[in-house]
Protein backbone atom coordinates (compact mmCIF):
# COMPACT_ATOMS: atom_id res chain seq x y z
CA UNK A 1 0.00 0.00 0.00
CA UNK A 2 1.63 3.21 -0.96
CA UNK A 3 1.34 6.37 1.19
CA UNK A 4 -0.67 8.35 -0.43
CA UNK A 5 -3.57 5.79 -0.01
CA UNK A 6 -2.99 4.98 3.64
CA UNK A 7 -3.02 9.18 4.01
CA UNK A 8 -6.67 8.67 2.45
CA UNK A 9 -7.62 6.09 4.87
CA UNK A 10 -7.08 8.24 7.64
CA UNK A 11 -8.26 11.38 6.80
CA UNK A 12 -11.21 9.23 5.97
CA UNK A 13 -11.56 7.67 9.71
CA UNK A 14 -11.05 10.76 11.23
CA UNK A 15 -13.38 12.61 9.15
CA UNK A 16 -15.92 10.06 10.31
CA UNK A 17 -14.79 9.86 13.91
CA UNK A 18 -12.54 12.83 14.92
CA UNK A 19 -12.16 12.23 18.98
CA UNK A 20 -11.97 8.77 19.08
CA UNK A 21 -11.60 7.11 22.42
CA UNK A 22 -11.52 4.02 24.61
CA UNK A 23 -14.94 2.38 24.96
CA UNK A 24 -13.44 1.13 28.83
CA UNK A 25 -14.95 3.94 30.82
CA UNK A 26 -12.77 5.26 33.53
CA UNK A 27 -11.68 8.50 34.99
CA UNK A 28 -8.07 8.30 36.58
CA UNK A 29 -5.34 6.49 35.18
CA UNK A 30 -5.64 3.54 37.35
CA UNK A 31 -8.99 3.16 36.77
CA UNK A 32 -7.64 3.11 32.68
CA UNK A 33 -5.05 0.39 34.16
CA UNK A 34 -7.22 -1.46 35.75
CA UNK A 35 -10.07 -1.92 33.17
CA UNK A 36 -7.26 -2.84 30.41
CA UNK A 37 -5.92 -5.60 32.29
CA UNK A 38 -9.81 -6.55 32.87
CA UNK A 39 -10.12 -6.49 29.34
CA UNK A 40 -7.85 -9.11 28.00
CA UNK A 41 -9.96 -11.93 26.22
CA UNK A 42 -12.96 -9.75 27.48
CA UNK A 43 -15.31 -7.11 25.79
CA UNK A 44 -15.23 -4.16 27.39
CA UNK A 45 -19.10 -4.05 27.92
CA UNK A 46 -18.19 -6.75 30.14
CA UNK A 47 -15.95 -5.17 31.80
CA UNK A 48 -17.70 -1.61 32.28
CA UNK A 49 -20.22 -3.80 33.86
CA UNK A 50 -17.77 -4.56 36.43
CA UNK A 51 -15.95 -1.85 36.66
CA UNK A 52 -19.05 0.63 37.49
CA UNK A 53 -20.16 -1.03 40.21
CA UNK A 54 -16.37 -1.92 41.54
CA UNK A 55 -14.89 1.80 41.09
CA UNK A 56 -18.37 2.87 43.37
CA UNK A 57 -16.48 1.14 46.33
CA UNK A 58 -12.63 0.84 45.30
CA UNK A 59 -11.04 3.20 42.78
CA UNK A 60 -7.07 3.45 43.93
CA UNK A 61 -4.15 1.38 44.81
CA UNK A 62 -4.80 1.31 48.03
CA UNK A 63 -8.73 0.59 48.21
CA UNK A 64 -8.02 -2.71 45.97
CA UNK A 65 -5.40 -3.53 47.90
CA UNK A 66 -7.07 -3.32 51.03
CA UNK A 67 -9.63 -5.42 48.98
CA UNK A 68 -7.58 -8.52 48.56
CA UNK A 69 -8.29 -10.97 46.18
CA UNK A 70 -10.96 -12.39 48.07
CA UNK A 71 -12.80 -8.71 47.97
CA UNK A 72 -12.03 -8.57 44.52
CA UNK A 73 -13.83 -11.48 43.08
CA UNK A 74 -16.94 -10.93 43.23
CA UNK A 75 -16.80 -7.91 41.50
CA UNK A 76 -15.35 -9.50 38.55
CA UNK A 77 -16.13 -12.45 38.68
CA UNK A 78 -18.77 -12.23 35.55
CA UNK A 79 -15.16 -11.61 33.18
CA UNK A 80 -13.08 -14.27 31.55
CA UNK A 81 -10.03 -15.39 33.64
CA UNK A 82 -11.14 -13.70 36.75
CA UNK A 83 -9.34 -15.41 39.49
CA UNK A 84 -5.74 -14.94 37.35
CA UNK A 85 -6.98 -11.28 36.85
CA UNK A 86 -7.76 -10.51 40.22
CA UNK A 87 -4.70 -11.75 41.64
CA UNK A 88 -2.76 -9.49 39.05
CA UNK A 89 -5.07 -5.95 40.02
CA UNK A 90 -4.28 -6.74 43.42
CA UNK A 91 -0.54 -7.35 43.30
CA UNK A 92 -0.17 -4.27 40.40
CA UNK A 93 -2.02 -2.18 43.07
CA UNK A 94 0.69 -3.31 46.06
CA UNK A 95 3.33 -2.63 43.38
CA UNK A 96 1.85 0.74 42.58
CA UNK A 97 1.92 1.41 46.49
CA UNK A 98 5.76 0.26 47.10
CA UNK A 99 7.02 1.58 44.00
CA UNK A 100 5.18 4.49 42.57
CA UNK A 101 3.72 6.00 45.54
CA UNK A 102 0.51 4.81 44.37
CA UNK A 103 0.55 6.49 41.03
CA UNK A 104 0.59 4.89 37.04
CA UNK A 105 3.96 5.57 35.82
CA UNK A 106 3.82 6.61 32.42
CA UNK A 107 7.15 4.78 31.46
CA UNK A 108 6.83 1.61 29.45
CA UNK A 109 9.40 -0.26 31.57
CA UNK A 110 7.83 0.65 34.77
CA UNK A 111 4.79 -0.48 33.66
CA UNK A 112 5.53 -3.54 31.77
CA UNK A 113 6.92 -4.73 35.33
CA UNK A 114 3.58 -4.68 36.79
CA UNK A 115 1.49 -7.88 37.27
CA UNK A 116 -0.70 -8.47 34.32
CA UNK A 117 0.50 -5.91 32.30
CA UNK A 118 2.27 -6.58 29.10
CA UNK A 119 2.83 -4.46 25.99
CA UNK A 120 -0.01 -4.17 24.58
CA UNK A 121 -1.91 -3.02 27.70
CA UNK A 122 1.25 -0.55 28.46
CA UNK A 123 0.66 0.86 24.98
CA UNK A 124 -3.23 1.43 25.70
CA UNK A 125 -1.89 3.22 29.28
CA UNK A 126 0.37 4.95 27.44
CA UNK A 127 -1.90 6.43 24.37
CA UNK A 128 -4.86 6.73 26.38
CA UNK A 129 -4.23 8.55 29.55
CA UNK A 130 -0.63 9.88 28.71
CA UNK A 131 -1.03 11.05 25.40
CA UNK A 132 2.00 9.03 23.65
CA UNK A 133 1.40 7.73 20.17
CA UNK A 134 1.89 4.43 20.58
CA UNK A 135 -0.49 1.96 18.65
CA UNK A 136 -1.88 -0.98 21.08
CA UNK A 137 -1.76 -4.61 18.14
CA UNK A 138 -5.04 -6.27 19.51
CA UNK A 139 -6.67 -9.03 17.23
CA UNK A 140 -9.07 -6.54 15.79
CA UNK A 141 -6.10 -3.92 14.41
CA UNK A 142 -3.85 -7.12 13.90
CA UNK A 143 -7.01 -8.33 11.40
CA UNK A 144 -7.67 -5.02 9.84
CA UNK A 145 -4.18 -3.80 9.67
CA UNK A 146 -3.43 -7.38 7.19
CA UNK A 147 -6.24 -7.43 5.61
CA UNK A 148 -6.49 -4.10 3.99
CA UNK A 149 -3.08 -4.32 3.79
CA UNK A 150 -2.09 -1.47 5.81
CA UNK A 151 0.85 -2.85 7.88
CA UNK A 152 0.73 -6.52 6.87
CA UNK A 153 2.58 -8.66 9.70
CA UNK A 154 2.73 -12.15 10.96
CA UNK A 155 2.66 -11.13 14.34
CA UNK A 156 1.39 -8.36 16.50
CA UNK A 157 5.02 -6.86 17.51
CA UNK A 158 5.75 -7.09 13.17
CA UNK A 159 2.17 -5.20 12.72
CA UNK A 160 2.83 -2.41 15.49
CA UNK A 161 6.33 -1.70 14.28
CA UNK A 162 4.73 -1.39 10.37
CA UNK A 163 2.01 0.77 11.88
CA UNK A 164 4.23 2.98 13.74
CA UNK A 165 6.50 3.60 10.70
CA UNK A 166 4.09 3.50 8.10
CA UNK A 167 1.04 5.36 9.86
CA UNK A 168 1.31 9.26 8.86
CA UNK A 169 2.33 11.22 12.49
CA UNK A 170 -0.21 13.51 12.75
CA UNK A 171 -3.13 10.57 12.86
CA UNK A 172 -0.58 8.56 14.78
CA UNK A 173 -2.30 9.39 18.65
CA UNK A 174 -5.72 8.38 17.37
CA UNK A 175 -4.78 5.72 15.16
CA UNK A 176 -5.46 2.58 17.73
CA UNK A 177 -8.74 4.02 19.18
CA UNK A 178 -10.17 4.13 14.63
CA UNK A 179 -8.74 0.80 13.85
CA UNK A 180 -9.59 -0.64 16.58
CA UNK A 181 -13.75 0.70 16.76
CA UNK A 182 -12.95 -0.27 12.58
CA UNK A 183 -12.25 -3.57 13.45
CA UNK A 184 -14.94 -3.95 15.70
CA UNK A 185 -17.76 -2.66 14.09
CA UNK A 186 -16.72 -2.87 10.46
CA UNK A 187 -14.28 -4.82 9.41
CA UNK A 188 -15.51 -7.58 11.29
CA UNK A 189 -14.21 -11.08 11.81
CA UNK A 190 -16.16 -13.66 10.24
CA UNK A 191 -17.78 -11.11 7.65
CA UNK A 192 -16.63 -7.79 6.92
CA UNK A 193 -19.18 -5.66 6.42
CA UNK A 194 -17.49 -4.03 2.97
CA UNK A 195 -20.56 -2.48 1.50
CA UNK A 196 -21.10 -0.12 4.62
CA UNK A 197 -16.69 0.52 4.76
CA UNK A 198 -16.13 3.89 4.84
CA UNK A 199 -12.36 2.93 3.20
CA UNK A 200 -13.74 0.16 1.07
CA UNK A 201 -12.24 1.65 -1.93
CA UNK A 202 -8.79 2.24 -0.59
CA UNK A 203 -8.84 -1.56 1.15
CA UNK A 204 -7.07 -3.91 -0.73
CA UNK A 205 -8.60 -7.00 0.34
CA UNK A 206 -10.12 -9.33 -2.38
CA UNK A 207 -13.16 -10.11 -2.88
CA UNK A 208 -15.32 -7.50 -1.29
CA UNK A 209 -17.95 -8.41 0.81
CA UNK A 210 -21.18 -7.90 -0.91
CA UNK A 211 -24.29 -6.59 1.15
CA UNK A 212 -27.03 -8.78 2.45
CA UNK A 213 -30.12 -8.95 0.08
Amino acid sequence: MNPAKRQAIFERLRAANPHPTTELEYRTPFELLVAVVLSAQATDKSVNLATRKLYAVANTPQAIAALGEDGLTPYIQTIGLFRTKAKNVVALSRLLLERHGGAVPAEREALEALPGVGRKTANVVLNTAFGEPTIAVDTHIFRVANRTGLAPGKDVDEVEARLLKFVPAEFCQDAHHWLILHGRYVCKARTPECWRCGIADLCEHRPKTPAPK
